[in-house]
Formats: structure tokens, C-alpha cells, sequence
């Protein structure tokens, strides 16, 4: 019902393995083996400058279907920002490329609002952008409504504080942050589930929504930029960030290879996922790798500063509590609330003993 995921981790490995042989005719300045977040690279002996892209992907149609457009862009600027800040940097700058199936000037200036309000909750600045009319590529639902939307953000870090995950280690707090919903990754299987295999429609209301389906599936994505830049400041070692995005908390594996992570105590999931998981008879193993499933951000600190480090992060974000714990366990991830365990592979029943 969704997408294939092994088809595009593949595919997406296969461009990789090309691009990590590309020769500048210099010495390299990148400072993070790939897969993080976002990328560092050197600009003198102390700075580096973090650059990451991501758009806003399927929500599109949801915005497309019920007319409304003046959300997505904050979720632009958030899946960016909430890269950026995972390596430790603080994010400056965006810029948006925005590609249309024909230039709506109510349809702009809405898009327009949603980059404005995210902008402004991370506290950066888009100096500009481009704007591509593309009728032959772009095709709405319904026409002529079609948009791609994406971002690429910009960002400084001294090279001595660049957080990587290296830190990471057996023993810390896994402190997870709450999502506001579904966020940005997993509408094209959830609207499958929901719309298609479910019978319902973006005007529905269902029980334990209070909103419509497509007010729900619209709601941005969190911006979590103010709370990470505190405590990064903060006295308190930050071992880890990590952004809950697809693949759901299988992102946390994406930190150290060293590191695995038993987390039983996770934070609920908003009544949509329980709509998508009945209306698509899906496997809590199914949701946990597709969804964030109410996790949207989660730190990793010593166990002994995890009280101070949660003080601080509920002043941004109400609800943030301690899920999890780093254990030794290479490359593993279990939920036994869940019933649930995964590696890199994806999520299994726990009894199976495979991912």
C-alpha cells in the first residue's frame, strides 16, 4: 500500500556508492560519514557549515485534495531545521524550490504563509528560492493543483561541537519529544489505508479526531530547533539527536553503528495512527516502521542529567519524558511493550528473534 522501502534503500545506496567517488582535485572537507542527518563541511579549522535538503512529499496531495495550502510550507522548513539541528548546528538559512503544474497566485501566497510561520519558529531566514512551471512533469490531484515543494537549509557549527553520535553509549537516556501527528512521511500509506481500503473522505469527521480527516493529515510537523539549541547550549553533554521521520524510531540506528536502544516505556500515539492501523489492517510492526508514532524527536543524554535535560525540553515541548535507554546491543532496537525488535532491516515480532 505504501512505497518499497528495501527498493528504494537500494536505489538510494546504488547513487551513494557513485557520488562518494566523486574527486574534487582537492582534499575532501566533509566531516560525517554519510547517512546523517545533514552534512558538515570544513570551512577553516574551526567552522563548519551544515547543509541538508528534504521536501514535504505526499502531504502535497492531501493539500492538493482539500484546497488548502497554507500549512505544507512549515513543514518544509521543519523537515530541514529538524535535520540541521542533529548535527549540532544551529540553521541560519533556507531556501525553497518550489515546482507547480501552473504558477496560482492564492496558491503562492499561501505557500507562502506556511514558509513565513515556519521560518519563524526555528528562527531562520529564506533569502530566496526558484519557481518552476512544469506542466509536463507536474500533474495535480486534481489539475491543474499539482506542487512539489522542497527545501534546502543551511547551518554553522564549530567543528570541536558537531554532534555526531559517537558519544552515544550504553547506559544513556533516550528522552523522546511528542509529534503533533502524522508530521510528513507515511501519507502515501496513509491515505491508502484511510481512503482507499478505510471508505472515508478528507471531509469526514472520525470519532477521536474532533476535525476533519484532511484538517488532521495537515497538521505541521513540529519544529523542535528551539528546544534542541537550549540544550545544546546548556552545560549538559548532548550525546545524541535524532529526528523521527520514516522508518519511525529505526532513525535512532542511523547515530552510532555501536549503539542499540531498548526502548519500553514510549511515548502514546495520536488517535490517527490508530485510525490507519484498523482502516488498514496494519501490524503494529507495520505502523512502528512507517510512522513516528508520536515521537517526532528524540536526545540522548547521560542518565544523570536526564532529569535536568527533561525540565528543560518540556518548557518547549509538554509531554517530552524519558522512553528509552542506550544498551550495548550493536545495531538493535527493541520495543517489548510493543512486542517489536529491528535492525537496520526493519521491525519483526520480538518471538521471531529476526528483524
Amino acid at each position: 500500500m505504501g512505497t518499497d522501502s528495501a527498493r528504494a534503500g537500494e536505489a538510494l545506496g546504488r547513487l551513494v556508492s557513485v557520488l562518494r567517488r566523486i574527486d574534487p582535485g582537492r582534499p575532501g572537507r566533509e566531516q560525517l560519514r554519510p547517512g546523517h542527518y545533514a552534512s558538515v563541511l570544513a570551512i577553516d579549522d574551526r567552522t563548519g557549515i551544515a547543509i541538508c535538503t528534504d521536501g514535504v512529499g505526499t502531504k502535497l496531495i492531501v493539500a492538493e485534495q482539500t484546497g488548502r495550502f497554507d500549512t505544507v510550507g512549515i513543514d518544509c522548513v521543519a523537515m530541514n531545521v529538524n535535520d540541521i539541528i542533529c548535527v549540532g548546528a544551529e540553521p541560519l538559512a533556507l531556501v525553497d524550490y518550489i515546482a507547480v503544474e501552473q504558477a496560482d497566485p492564492d496558491v503562492l501566497e499561501a505557500i507562502g504563509e506556511g514558509l513565513r510561520a515556519g521560518a519563524e519558529l526555528a528562527g531562520v531566514e529564506i533569502p530566496g528560492g526558484e519557481l518552476a512551471q512544469l506542466p509536463e512533469l507536474i500533474r495535480g490531484h486534481p489539475s491543474p493543483l499539482g506542487i512539489d515543494l522542497v527545501g534546502s537549509c543551511f547551518g554553522v557549527v564549530p567543528l570541536s561541537e558537531i554532534v555526531s553520535g559517537a558519544e552515544i553509549g550504553a547506559g544513556d537516556a533516550v528522552l523522546g519529544l511528542p509529534s503533533s501527528g502524522i508530521h510528513s512521511n507515511g501519507l502515501t500509506l496513509a491515505r491508502s489505508a484511510l481512503l482507499e481500503q478505510g471508505g472515508l473522505s478528507l471531509d469526514d469527521v472520525p470519532g477521536g479526531l474532533g476535525r476533519t480527516l484532511g484538517e488532521e493529515l495537515l497538521e505541521p510537523t513540529v519544529i523542535y530547533v528551539r528546544a534542541a539549541l537550549e540544550l545544546l547550549r546548556s552545560e549538559m553533554p548532548v550525546h545524541g539527536l535524532a529526528h523521527i521521520t520514516g522508518d519511525g524510531l529505526l532513525n535512532l540506528l542511523r547515530l552510532n553503528p555501536g549503539a542499540g536502544y531498548e526502548i519500553d516505556d514510549p511515548l502514546e500515539p495520536q488517535a490517527i495512527f490508530g485510525l490507519i492501523e484498523r482502516a488498514g489492517g496494519l501490524t503494529a510492526r507495520e505502523m512502528y516502521q512507517a510512522f513516528n508514532m508520536g515521537t517526532g524527536f528524540c536526545c540522548m543524554v547521560a542518565s544523570e542529567h536526564a532529569g535536568s535535560a527533561l525540565e528543560l525540553l518540556r518548557r518547549h515541548h509538554p509531554g517530552t519524558r524519558r522512553i528509552g535507554t542506550v544498551t550495548d546491543e550493536a545495531g538493535r532496537i527493541r520495543l517489548p511493550t510493543i512486542g517489536i525488535a529491528g535492525d537496520e532491516q526493519g521491525f519483526a515480532p520480538a518471538a521471531s528473534g529476526t528483524a
